[in-house]
């Protein structure tokens, strides 16, 4: 799945704060949920836009970026 059916960066919305695609939902809402032990299906249920497919592939990604030989740098670029 391309990032575009994925997150929206949109300064129109939400002041510019990544959002799944299509909704207002912020991306870091995926996270904190997960983080206070919500289940993902929980989470879809609260935000019913994001489709189970957009959540399955941002943790993709993220999984994808925090195990990359590059992590460090990429750390770098975004601290």
């Amino acid at each position: 799945m391309e990032l575009k059916y994925i997150i929206n960066i949109d300064p129109e919305i939400l002041s510019g704060q990544p959002v799944f695609t299509g909704t207002r939902v912020p991306v870091e809402t995926l996270f904190d949920h997960l983080e206070a032990g919500v289940s993902l299906d929980e989470f879809l249920d609260d935000f019913p836009g994001v489709t189970k497919e957009q959540a399955i592939a941002l943790l993709d990604i993220a999984s994808k970026l925090l195990t990359s030989k590059n992590v460090e740098s990429i750390y770098e670029a975004v601290a």
